[in-house]
């Protein structure tokens, strides 16, 4: 992967307040798994639930999980079908089962029937990756309207909430946990005020959480990512920036190839060591942890 600077073309797409786009209308489509990487079955026969599943990281999570022998279930919403056959069509091709599971996680009867759908099916559930999120650009804090605050909480952090508790009871020991928050969690942006402060609660959810289900032998972690060429950016505002990424050290934005191996990572007996802990596929940027 060259560290140049990209140059994206314009574009913007109206996919309603919050939500992102669509990926195959983006150019260039993001990669979402490189060429060369080869599958070591670090998840063979596991059952992985990944919300947001459709594009951008989730795609890539779903891609990379199957390549390491694992079935998925990917939840994302109704607008967003062809997205999803998609990765269903990827997911197949790599040998593995895909289950779809359109709605919107907002609804508090639908995060419990995402987790009953993937037992249902597969029988089984080791993996939940809490990856679902939506974003607003704002100028100021006046701009939020409580429409927005609640929509934007409520699927960012509190529909995490709901999936593992519902995913508890069938969650056995060496289970994983990862849940995906943003480098605007650490470096915060004053732009995405309310998106970034639904991060950084995720990063208190998987610090405690972690702490809480340890004693299960159930690890719970985070992944934050950086400026990620997904759907997410097509969106009013982030375009603003005359290069996506271009201001941190490696001076260009990432692909979701680029990080889903964290989340195979963490989710693979490889991290069984690791719990209640953040990783940064974030181009260079030095946080704290």
């Amino acid at each position: 992967m060259s560290d140049k600077p990209t140059i994206f073309p314009p574009q913007h797409q109206d996919a309603g307040a919050g939500k992102p786009g669509l990926e195959y209308k983006m150019t260039p489509e993001p990669e979402y798994i490189r060429e060369g990487y080869k599958g070591a079955d670090k998840l063979k026969n596991k059952i992985a639930l990944i919300t947001g599943g459709d594009s951008g990281i989730g795609r890539a999570v779903a891609v990379h999980f199957a390549r390491e022998g694992a079935d998925v279930a990917i939840s994302y919403f109704p607008t967003e079908q062809q997205d999803a056959e998609k990765v269903q069509q990827l997911v197949q091709a790599e040998g593995r089962r895909c289950l779809l599971l359109p709605g919107d996680l907002k609804v508090p009867a639908f995060c419990d029937e995402v987790v009953a759908r993937t037992v249902a099916e597969f029988g089984q559930l080791d993996i939940v990756v809490n990856n679902a999120a939506e974003q607003n650009w704002h100028d100021s804090l006046e701009e939020i309207t409580n429409e927005e605050l609640d929509s934007i909480f409520n699927l960012n952090i509190i529909a995490q909430f709901r999936i593992v508790r519902s995913a508890l009871k069938h969650l056995k020991e060496g289970a994983a946990i990862i849940n995906t928050t943003s480098v605007n969690a650490y470096k915060g942006n004053e732009a995405l005020l309310d998106y970034t402060s639904t991060k950084g609660a995720i990063e208190a959810f998987t610090r405690a959480l972690s702490l809480q289900l340890v004693k299960k032998g159930i690890r719970v972690n985070s992944v934050a990512p950086g400026p990620i060429w997904t759907p997410f950016i097509t969106g009013v505002g982030l375009l603003k920036l005359p290069l996506f990424g271009h201001d941190v050290p490696m001076g260009r934005a990432g692909q979701p190839s680029e990080v889903a191996p964290a989340y195979v990572f963490l989710a693979s007996e490889d991290a069984s060591y690791f719990s209640g802990q953040t990783l940064h596929p974030n181009g260079g940027s030095v946080v704290n942890a």
